[in-house]
């Protein structure tokens, strides 16, 4: 059953999956961009709530910094997409 409960008006029907990505966590990129490791600054579409963290999943559009890779890549903000 899809359902859009505390996705923040998320276009399109996503079902729901549990949220385990929140803000400041460390992720591993899965490109060939040369990033290594990312680090999460902020999830996208998601509006907030008092002492919660947001969060992402599979599928949702991140705000992530590059910790480790390509030092021209690195100490920039960019946009990223949860894969795996």
């Amino acid at each position: 059953m899809p359902s859009k409960k505390g996705r923040g008006g998320a276009v399109g029907i996503k079902m729901r999956i549990t949220l385990g990505l929140p803000v400041a966590s460390l992720l591993s990129c899965a490109d060939n961009t040369g990033a290594k490791n990312l680090y999460v600054i902020a999830v996208c579409g998601i509006k907030g709530h008092l002492n919660r963290l947001p969060s992402a999943s599979l599928g949702d559009m991140v705000l992530c910094s590059i910790k480790k890779g390509k030092p021209e890549m690195r100490k920039k903000v960019w946009q990223c997409v949860v894969i795996r």
